[in-house]
């Protein structure tokens, strides 16, 4: 780790982490309040994704959809109008609404093929966006002038990297320029999220085996064909196989290249010295 102590981290003139774990748990949260006390220079990787690596294909897919509104066809043709994705930090429903759910096309679904192309896609875009984290620290120092970073990383980065493997690129990069720091949620905070994604369920990202495994298992246990699957009911149940499969590879980074800190731990802070003393204490606690 490039802190050996929390007295190494404490005196540090710049203070770099990658936050990572579960969505819903306090990455962005964390991220805003460090950058809002005016030091920490806040690097969003799903943005990065939603923007330099995705913003394309995004795009294009707007356009795709009004191409089939003859009026809107006929403005596209002409460079009459323009189109393009406002994702932000705060709203990265543009990338979530590339990625889709599987399923029925009269509930908002698209191919299974589609989907694990579009799959494919961000798995690339993240590996690229984590592996953009060396070239923000400089831009973020040189630029800026920020004198501390924190990466805010996508939920799925734990799908991305091979934490049992020494010379893992991305991990050997962020481990090189940060200190990654796994935000762990309790039983109870998983099962909030499981309930909170239910009421609302999103696109996710799935390593591609787990996901063929879980949609033929789908398919088989509720005997439907693929284009009678109800898109948001199997990414419900597809989010509760992932979450259990997501935890030991979380726990796999944080003990073989980062710390641990606890969510509840995270909800307590209130501004950057809080931040500085519990990143101390996991480092230490290690």
């Amino acid at each position: 780790m490039i802190y050996s102590s929390a007295a190494d981290w404490q005196r540090a003139d710049q203070k770099r982490v990658s936050l990572f774990g579960m969505s819903g748990l306090g990455k962005t949260h964390l991220s805003n309040m460090l950058r809002a006390g005016g030091d920490w220079f806040h690097y969003s990787v799903d943005y990065r994704i939603g923007t330099r690596y995705m913003g394309e294909h995004i795009v294009d897919n707007f356009k795709r959809e009004a191409m089939r509104t003859p009026f809107l066809r006929e403005l596209l043709l002409s460079d009459s109008i323009y189109i393009a994705s406002n994702i932000s930090f705060q709203n990265l429903a543009p990338l979530s609404t590339y990625l889709g759910k599987p399923g029925d096309p009269d509930k908002g679904g698209i191919p299974f093929e589609e989907y694990l192309r579009r799959q494919r896609q961000h798995r690339l875009a993240e590996q690229a966006a984590l592996m953009d984290t060396s070239h923000f620290i400089t831009k973020a120092r040189d630029i800026y002038g920020y004198a501390h970073f924190v990466s805010d990383t996508s939920g799925s980065i734990c799908e991305v990297v091979d934490p049992e493997n020494a010379d893992d690129p991305v991990l050997t990069v962020l481990s090189r320029e940060t200190l990654p720091v796994w935000i762990r949620g309790t039983e109870a905070q998983r099962s909030e999220l499981v309930a909170r994604f239910k009421r609302a369920p999103k696109p996710m990202y799935y390593p591609e085996p787990f996901l063929r495994d879980c949609w033929d298992d789908y398919l088989a246990t509720h005997d439907c064909a693929e284009a009678d699957v109800d898109p948001d009911d199997f990414a419900a149940w597809g989010f509760e196989k992932l979450i259990a499969h997501r935890l030991p590879r979380y726990a796999a980074i944080a003990e073989r290249w980062g710390v641990t800190v606890e969510a509840e731990e995270v909800a307590a802070l209130r501004d950057a010295a809080d931040f500085d003393a519990l990143v101390g204490q996991a480092i230490d606690r290690r």
